[in-house]
């Protein structure tokens, strides 16, 4: 019995034996969860961050490049700091902040690096660097941050932020991890995934201190980062901070276009901000900073306000009666002048003198010719109709809608539609005489500053566009995206432009013409001024125009708050921007002057 007993006991301990070496070779040789498991104590995993593409003017200027920049890392259970005043003096850090930090850190993890603090400059990080071997647990994680040569096209370029915890829960593709940097407004926003690259990972040996000591089987385990894909804008960064300079002071957005490809030469919303506030280290108190600004500086005004376009608007009301056969061009049209206020003196007006001397009561009329075209019996009905062509035209235009630029959170403004009077008035329930204040541009319509560039790109190229875009090559492709090389036709024959072209260079270089501010030395400049109804003050400035006549390089539309008629601010800007655009220099430095003086209102 007691033979039996010891055999078993010795079967057991065998068999327990055997149990742990089959286990032990297991895990060293069958699981590979636990050989990175024990080299983690030993090795250090480090994100290698890609670079984000940069991006240049037309003429290869750079407008957005990257800045190296370190976040300094902590293990807390690593973390060794026994002179916390000499340690905190090196960063600049008080020592309620160290504090403050630390518990952080040990909340998220004690045993996983997380961000001690961000964004320390390289001036920053030379200071500490020679000190780091005195302070295990702490090592650096190379980052890059957005940097800027100008002060320029703020609203146009955005910002990059930290991600959310909101844009992580939606991240669908799992590239995103807590600390990314993200393109949240503007192009950084639009072209994020091509911009953002991808990231890569490097495994660094340490030894009990943290210091490095050399790659991780000579790096055979890393994995390069990709830098993200360069952008070639088609901004003209000369001209784009001459008009911002132009329009230092005052309020509203300018957008110029190369109407023969829709590409954007500037784009200017006023106030704006130097885009280096929203890069680097003081980013959250500087946001909440524009944020609470009165003046609305992160407010893009060329895409997103929307106001009446004024008397800009008659070319168009031409154009469309021409098309419609409700008018010819050398009709004689009688205006008494009693119809509905204006400047125009009474008499008779073809197309031609009517845009030359933007008479009102020569549109008034014209527009009804538009809407009521007997298409019905019922004058509610026939008004109806004839603005449902109407509508069908403006939309052709670009028009009561956004237009598709490359820049997010454009508005579409609004274009009256039947629906909307019904809404409005009931059911087939206005006509006409109901809504004639549109026939000048004002009432219920209401249109963006790059609706206007758009529209005016139609007029000088005789009835098409091409979407507008900032960017004109993604990488080393030579092209934009596909949708921005599709011609877009405005459904008006190419004889129609003709007259309404020639009254618009009439309003610029004819004597007498509203927009002479515009005139550019030994250029055909063709224009349109409007003064746009504004009932909470002052009226706002507008002018559109194109130069060369019968070789357009430049499109612009000017829209500037509160500063009275279009004659003055607005064509003004308008003139100066396309001098310095076609000629390289400024001549009428007399314009300038007025300009920058700033009283248009008198």
């Amino acid at each position: 019995m007691d033979n039996n007993r010891k055999y078993i006991v010795q079967f057991a301990i065998i068999l327990v034996g055997l149990i742990y070496c089959i286990k032990l070779f297991q895990i060293q040789y069958l699981d590979d969860t636990y050989g990175p498991a024990a080299e983690d104590n030993i090795l250090r995993k480090i994100r290698d961050y890609s670079y984000r593409g940069v991006i240049y003017d037309r003429q290869g200027n750079l407008l957005v490049h990257n800045d190296p920049v370190f976040d300094l890392m902590v293990i807390p259970k690593e973390a060794v700091v026994k002179d916390t005043t000499l340690f905190c003096s090196l960063l600049n850090i008080s020592k309620e902040d160290f504090i403050l930090r630390m518990n952080s850190a040990r909340k998220y993890d004690i045993y996983q690096p997380s961000v001690f603090l961000k964004m320390l400059s390289m001036k920053d990080f030379a200071r500490f660097e020679d000190f780091l071997v005195d302070y295990p647990g702490f090592y650096p994680q190379v980052r890059s941050l957005r940097g800027y040569y100008h002060h320029s096209l703020a609203n146009a370029l955005g910002y990059v932020g930290e991600i959310s915890k909101r844009m992580l829960d939606q991240d669908t593709t799992g590239t995103y991890k807590q600390g990314d940097y993200i393109g949240i407004s503007g192009l950084e926003l639009e072209y994020e995934k091509e911009l953002k690259g991808q990231n890569g990972v490097k495994y660094k040996m340490v030894n009990v201190r943290g210091v490095e000591k050399g790659a991780f089987k000579e790096g055979k385990r890393d994995t390069l980062s990709v830098a993200g894909a360069n952008l070639t804008s088609s901004i003209d960064l000369e001209l784009q901070q001459y008009g911002e300079w132009l329009m230092e002071g005052l309020s509203g957005g300018v957008v110029a276009l190369d109407p023969k490809s829709g590409e954007v030469l500037s784009i200017i919303s006023s106030p704006s901000y130097d885009p280096g506030y929203l890069s680097g280290r003081l980013f959250s108190e500087n946001f909440a900073e524009l944020t609470i600004d009165t003046l609305k500086p992160l407010f893009n005004r060329a895409i997103m306000s929307v106001y009446p376009p004024g008397s800009t608007f008659k070319p168009l009301q031409a154009l469309i009666a021409l098309q419609e056969g409700v008018l010819t061009p050398d009709e004689q049209v009688f205006c008494s002048g009693g119809l509905v206020g204006d400047h125009a003196p009474a008499g008779y007006y073809d197309v031609f003198k009517a845009i030359k001397m933007s008479s009102n009561n020569y549109f008034y009329i014209v527009f009804r010719r538009i809407i009521n075209q007997n298409l019905s019996d019922n004058t509610f009905i026939d008004s109806r109709l004839g603005l449902e062509k109407w509508d069908s035209y403006l939309h052709k235009f670009g028009l009561g809608q956004t237009v598709g630029i490359d820049i997010p959170n454009e508005k579409g403004g609004q274009i009256p539609s039947p629906e909307l009077y019904n809404r409005i008035y009931g059911e087939d329930r206005w006509k006409w005489s109901t809504i004639n204040s549109i026939s000048i541009g004002q009432g219920e319509i209401s249109i963006s500053p790059l609706q206007m560039a758009n529209y005016v790109s139609a007029i000088a190229n005789k009835g098409y566009f091409y979407t507008p875009h900032v960017i004109r090559e993604i990488g080393n492709t030579g092209k934009p995206r596909p949708e921005y090389l599709e011609k877009h036709l405005v459904g008006i024959d190419s004889v129609h432009f003709r007259t309404v072209i020639d009254a618009m260079e009439a309003v610029v270089n004819a004597p007498g013409g509203t927009g002479f501010r515009a005139a550019v030395p030994g250029i055909k400049v063709c224009g349109k001024t409007g003064t746009s109804q504004n009932p909470h003050g002052e009226d706002h400035s507008v002018f559109i125009a194109f130069a060369p006549k019968d070789d357009p390089k430049i499109a612009i539309s000017v829209y500037v708050q509160n500063a009275g008629q279009g004659a003055r601010a607005a064509a003004s800007i308008a003139g100066l921007m396309m001098e310095k655009y076609l000629t390289g220099e400024i001549k009428k430095v007399y314009i300038e002057d007025y300009v920058k003086k700033g009283q248009f209102i008198y």
